[in-house]
């Protein structure tokens, strides 16, 4: 076994001095490294690696497997579910790709953007915009995401409705793997018929199979027209009755259908009041719709106008306004990314990423609502998301008044467990798209076949036999 100072030796040689950062150098904060985006955690890491190419990160993983050190590789570090931060005992190696950040190519035939893990979220989406393609996959932390992040964690947000996750958004990968060979994985092909579908399995992974190193995704032409509208809706049954007129009526031209609770909605009209959120005091809920047309505003406006009215009139929709110019769309979104960020300031809560059919949320939030009701008097449910997917953020913050560290240390289990045993009496998932990482890891036996279960450890221990890739997260 390779001593710890051995192996930094050895890392330094591979990166360059400048990018192994150790607690040795008292000028060197890591805690940008080992902390949760939540601030939940706050792992010891024995050295922060940032490699600057794929055979950088392939020297490095040889190296670490040589010495039976693990790795956690790390994005923009923006996780939910503790999942990209090392752990206390100051032996794993985080291995930071954020020195990856080239886009390789755009390839405007076939559609495609070949950029390596390191990229931000955001990067992309201009550079593609530029280019005159989209990239659609969008969400709250685009600014600071990286997209090996959001690929190993399989990331939805705001289009899923209509693009899908960043898993239907990629047509292939480079790889490293467990021993540090490379997997050249990045043909764009849309068709592959030649085996197993290795993208598919590295996709959504959270780093536990390998590093993503590069992507080839796909693009689309920009619509010449992308249409917002605000609607106050009577009741989630009533959301869901909206959804399926808007798709009938817009068809793929609907390409986001965000829905949001009068408390969430509450919490930022509080702590943000300079946003002025529209029509929420006088309705359980409100939806954000948007619309993308390919011939232009005003056949975009038409159809949206037309949506909104048949609605009207079959009681979907108690009131409605249309963004009138982009800057309004972008008040009206800023307002529903805003949601957490005023949770986070309401104070400390209990966090859940679910999906659940679209048919059913009506009633499995009446059900679990007046569960938890019941169950602590006072609660309150910050209850928002994308609809259109059937994914949740079904959040639950103490009651008013209380403390909310206490309220998280005695009721964060209990509470957990509540909904949980909730989502799986609907038929739904306990993760839909912040992934499993560490915090849900103990959660999954008990929601979750046996048989995938024992599935997933056999690809696991074929992949990763020494066990040090991103140990603890996903499988427990």
């Amino acid at each position: 076994m390779t001593e710890p100072t051995d192996l930094i030796q050895a890392l330094r040689g591979i990166v360059g001095q400048a990018h192994v950062l150790t607690r040795d150098d008292p000028c060197t904060d890591l805690a940008a490294w080992e902390q949760d985006w939540r601030k939940r955690v706050r792992g010891k890491a024995l050295a922060v690696v940032r490699p600057g190419s794929t055979a950088e990160v392939a020297a490095v993983v040889r190296a670490c497997a040589g010495a039976g050190t693990a790795i956690v590789p790390q994005g923009g570090n923006t996780g939910l579910v503790v999942g990209s931060t090392p752990d206390g005992s100051g032996t794993q190696v985080v291995l930071s790709l954020t020195r990856l950040n080239q886009v390789r190519a755009i390839d405007g035939a076939n559609l495609t953007m070949t950029v390596e893990a390191g990229c931000i979220l955001q990067t992309l989406q201009e550079t593609a915009e530029k280019a005159g393609y989209l990239f659609p996959l969008s969400l709250a932390a685009e600014g600071s995401c990286t997209i090996g992040g959001n690929l190993g964690t399989n990331a939805g947000g705001t289009q899923v409705v209509r693009y899908g996750n960043a898993r239907e958004l990629c047509l292939g990968l480079e790889v490293v793997t467990a021993q540090g060979d490379i997997w050249e994985g990045l043909s764009g092909l849309r068709k592959d018929n030649t085996g197993y579908d290795l993208r598919d399995l590295f996709i959504g992974s959270e780093g536990t199979l390998g590093v993503i190193t590069a992507a080839t995704l796909k693009l689309y032409p920009l619509p010449a027209a992308t249409l917002t509208a605000w609607a106050a809706v009577p009741s989630l049954a009533q959301a869901v009755a909206l959804l399926g007129l808007a798709h009938q009526r817009l068809g793929a031209g609907l390409t986001g259908f965000e829905v949001m609770g009068q408390f969430a909605l509450g919490l930022v009209a509080q702590h943000y009041p300079q946003l002025r959120v529209p029509l929420y005091q006088d309705t359980p809920y409100c939806v954000l719709l948007e619309n993308s047309d390919n011939e232009g505003e005003d056949h975009a406006r038409a159809r949206f106008e037309s949506l909104l009215e048949t609605a009207m009139e079959e009681g979907c929709v108690t009131d409605a306004v249309v963004a009138e110019n982009l800057a309004q769309a972008h008040q009206l979104w800023h307002v529903r990314e805003s949601i957490p960020l005023a949770q986070a300031e309401e104070g400390l809560n209990i966090k859940h990423d679910i999906s659940i059919a679209v048919s059913r949320i009506p009633a499995f939030c009446a059900e679990t609502d007046a569960r938890l009701q019941q169950d602590i008097p006072g609660v309150r449910l910050v209850n928002f998301g994308h609809l259109g997917d059937g994914n949740l953020h079904y959040n639950v913050q103490a009651p008013a008044g209380g403390d909310a560290a206490a309220f998280l240390r005695d009721f964060e289990e209990r509470v957990n467990t509540l909904v949980y045993d909730q989502v799986h009496a609907f038929g739904g998932s306990i993760s839909a798209e912040h992934g499993v990482g560490e915090l849900k890891a103990s959660k999954l036996p008990h929601y979750k076949s046996p048989v995938a279960l024992q599935m997933m450890a056999a690809i696991k221990q074929a992949l990763d036999p020494k066990g040090i890739m991103n140990p603890g997260r996903v499988l427990a």
